[in-house]
């Protein structure tokens, strides 16, 4: 009996084929609109995490804290405290200190303006950052402050164009630089492009480009199977040592953690996907809405066929669940359509926005059940109805 009602069913949807795609244009705006957002929501958010991660997994970054504090600046940290951390703080893989400037890059007739690093190979690894050719720096190097550098790639483009870059040399602001090693290409993310950035020993960039042996700041990676949190906490209490502050008084410096930042991100990306996602789904309450005006349109049209039914000995169950079922096929012939228009205009969108493309099979399930449950709930009152008709008077029925 299912099975020959839903022939009717969809016999009847064929009748009035412009009626019933016009029908079920709220719910096919309704279900593309949803699944459209939270991919798009989550394209956004892969990309985001993408970027984040580029900073090194589990690293924290330490800063001087900002401003005045006490009517004095915060001091700046030293070499003395990256050994301080490496030596005491356990759980520690990389501990790079780094002193930033910038400067521009001129090879021939080519210049660019480039950010310069001044920090240890530990900066490599913290980062983790891969080398697409030459070497890191020696020992040797670090020590003495050699003029040696790694490049970015858009750096290698923009000075080298074709041509080897790594033991050729050109011109850092005031400073002859040598080449020993490439980066390899990656997503811009973080406090300074590495594509964009030209690496040097630490002591070189202090000497020769900032003036002081200050250390901006502290990066660290840690360990694997090490806590962050208790390893963060050591870190406060070194430096809280080393800086001779008293219970009472707050920190002068402050921790980046990459995976608290991540996890916060992933928290507002995930709450502002589904704040879109409620909004793009009140035009699945206009779908329902359209699906009971024009089933009750129908059974007003189809009165005297379903007097014909009643008077010969159909059930009012089996009326009921007639119309109940040409109703669900709607709102599911809807959510089909919905489904497949969500897949193509997120997929051009993601394309368009140069986002990650990211196929969630559960949202589009759980829309497509939506879908169908609209399609009961508002089919049920006028299946009711249709089911509730007096034989005699449906007969009547002009």
């Amino acid at each position: 009996m299912l099975f020959t009602t839903l022939l009717l069913s969809l016999r009847e949807i064929r009748r009035h084929l412009l009626r019933s795609f016009l029908t079920t244009l709220g719910i096919i705006i309704g279900v593309a609109a949803v699944i459209t957002m939270v991919t798009l929501g989550n394209g956004v958010s892969a990309s985001v995490q993408a970027s984040i991660s580029s900073l090194g997994n589990n690293t924290l970054t330490v800063f001087p804290g900002g401003g005045q504090r006490g009517g004095s600046y915060p001091p700046q940290f030293d070499n003395g405290d990256v050994q301080a951390i490496r030596q005491q703080v356990s759980g520690v893989s990389a501990v790079a200190p780094q002193a930033s400037s910038s400067a521009l890059a001129v090879r021939n007739a080519q210049n660019w303006n480039a950010s310069v690093t001044g920090t240890s190979n530990d900066y490599f690894d913290a980062q983790n950052l891969e080398f697409a050719g030459g070497r890191r720096f020696t020992d040797a190097e670090l020590s003495a402050g050699k003029s040696v550098c790694v490049i970015g790639d858009t750096i290698r483009a923009n000075l080298f164009a074709n041509d080897d870059p790594v033991g050729e040399r050109f011109r850092l602001g005031t400073v002859s630089c040598e080449v020993v090693g490439v980066l390899k290409k990656r997503d811009n993310a973080g406090f300074t492009d590495p594509n964009s950035t030209v690496v040097l020993p630490l002591k070189t960039v202090q000497r020769r480009f900032v003036g002081n042996q200050n250390v901006l700041a502290i990066q660290i990676a840690v360990a694997p199977g090490y806590d962050t949190a208790g390893v963060k906490k050591s870190i406060v209490g070194l430096l809280r040592e080393r800086r001779h502050l008293t219970p009472d008084q707050p920190d002068n410096f402050d921790i980046f953690d990459s995976a608290e930042f991540a996890s916060t991100i992933q928290n507002q990306m995930s709450q502002m996907t589904l704040f879109v996602a409620a909004i793009a789904a009140v035009s699945l309450l206009v779908g329902g809405i359209g699906i009971m005006n024009i089933m009750l349109v129908s059974v007003t049209e189809r009165t005297r066929e379903i007097g014909i039914r009643l008077a010969i000995g159909a059930l009012g169950k089996e009326v009921l669940l007639q119309f109940l079922v040409e109703a669900v096929a709607l709102s599911c012939l809807g959510g089909l359509i919905g489904v497949g228009l969500a897949f193509f205009a997120s997929w051009g969108l993601a394309k368009l926005a140069d986002l990650p493309f990211t196929f969630d099979l559960s949202i589009n399930l759980i829309s497509f059940a939506i879908s169908a449950l609209i399609g009961i709930v508002f089919g049920f009152f006028p299946a009711r109805r249709a089911a509730a008709l007096n034989p005699i008077d449906a007969l009547r029925h002009e």
